[in-house]
């Protein structure tokens, strides 16, 4: 399992965006992201995500680490 990068919140957004999801709210420091077929993911708009954070949000949309780390680039 490859180590994970440390990213912020609006560097996970975006890969996530390639991935599909779309921004659909903003409420506080967080967005929330949808995509058909997937389940919502919420991701902190912080600095710096811990890799916990990471970790938990790679899990929820269903994804490996290795694509999440192919969809950084």
């Amino acid at each position: 399992m490859p180590r994970l990068p440390m990213i912020s919140g609006d560097e996970c957004i975006a890969a996530l965006e390639r991935l599909g999801y779309k921004v659909d709210r903003v409420r506080g420091s967080h967005a929330w992201l949808v995509c058909p077929g997937r389940a919502p993911v919420p991701v902190p708009k912080h600095r710096e995500l811990g890799r916990g954070i990471l970790r938990k949000i790679i899990h929820i949309a269903d994804i490996s680490d290795e694509e999440f780390i192919r969809l950084l680039k």
